[in-house]
């Protein structure tokens, strides 16, 4: 394969931004840089992929976000009972059984938030879902770092094929972030 077109590949798991969590993530720096929604993944992304209710400094982050006019969404591959018990408590928008990277669920969660694409960033832990799902479909994407060390079956190994990515990125000069 060319090198050109390899790397026009890879430039669609490469995230605009990468954090240590969505803690390092400002509501007050989004909204100024015109964000008015989030999409964002769940599992191992918000909280532990087994934890069934976010956390007191996750509830803070949340209420914050809001105060500053941004609208958040859930999208989560996982099904309708674990995301809707995490959502609904929290006055959360949800998006269950999304089948990310497909776009369908970014596209919904976009026309339910009555926002356009460039308005809306999506955060997650995974390249092969959340980053690959998000630029696919013309997002700011945010890659954080796995809540975490333990995952399910599936993303286990997708996480084997995330670091030989993650490795072609950093061999290409294609990363500007330290781990």
């Amino acid at each position: 394969m060319n090198n050109e077109v390899f790397k026009l590949m890879l430039r669609l798991f490469l995230p605009g931004d990468y954090v240590k969590s969505v803690f390092h993530i400002s509501p007050q720096k989004l909204k100024e840089s015109g964000i008015k929604g989030i999409i964002t993944d769940l599992d191992n992304t918000l909280v532990e992929w087994d934890r069934p209710t976010a956390t007191p400094q996750l509830q803070d982050w949340f209420r914050e976000v809001k105060e500053h006019g941004i609208d958040i969404t859930i999208v989560s591959n996982n099904n309708e009972k674990r995301v809707k018990a995490f959502s609904e408590p929290l006055n959360i928008k949800f998006i269950p059984k999304a089948r990310k990277p497909m776009g369908k669920a970014f596209l919904k969660a976009v026309k339910t938030m009555k926002l356009k694409k460039e308005e809306v960033v999506v955060i997650g832990d995974q390249l092969l879902t959340d980053v690959l799902g998000g630029n696919r479909n013309g997002f700011q994407t945010i890659l954080v770092v796995p809540v975490a060390s333990t995952d399910g079956f599936f993303t286990r190994f997708n996480r084997k094929i995330e670091r030989r990515i993650m490795d072609n990125l950093k061999r290409k000069g294609m990363i500007q972030w330290e781990e």
